[in-house]
């Protein structure tokens, strides 16, 4: 299992990479796979992750993100953006979304579970029930998609 969890913090930090420096979805794959995976990431060791998986949820964030960006958009605030979000929050929704919209063969729970500690690790409590907001969110979603509901509209604020 830690072999996942290092795969899935190696994603955040390849997603926020590529945002962060415009390399490609190959080419950051490569330079983690040669440089980073077997390494350390901000005290983690990363020498048991999932090659396989962290290349899958990299590969599948960037695939799906215009199907992604929208789910996570429609459950912020009023006047709050995608963009206007740290940089590292984007990539942790992201690829937490990919894999509960596209590897349902693992437990929605602790997908959830997975990515706060990712985000307790980088952020304070704040951030952290904000991820955990969206990500309960994204995961109603799912559980309506599965029972064949349309998303929910957002509710007005006044």
């Amino acid at each position: 299992m830690q072999g996942r969890t290092n795969a899935r913090l190696a994603a955040v930090q390849a997603l926020y990479q590529m945002e962060a420096t415009g390399v490609g979805v190959e080419g950051v794959i490569d330079e983690f796979r040669k440089h980073r995976l077997g390494g350390e990431i901000e005290g983690n060791l990363l020498h048991d992750a999932d090659d396989d998986f962290f290349a899958d949820l990299v590969r599948g964030v960037v695939r799906a993100q215009l199907k992604i960006d929208p789910l996570i958009q429609r459950n912020l605030a009023d006047k709050w953006t995608l963009a206007r979000l740290d940089a590292t929050v984007r990539a942790i929704l992201r690829t937490a979304a990919y894999e509960l919209f596209h590897r349902r063969e693992l437990s929605p729970r602790a997908v959830i579970d997975e990515y706060l500690e990712i985000a307790n690790a980088f952020f304070d409590v704040e951030e952290r029930k904000f991820v955990n907001a969206l990500l309960d969110a994204v995961w109603r979603e799912r559980r309506d998609e599965d029972a064949g509901k349309r998303p929910r509209p957002k509710a007005k604020r006044t």
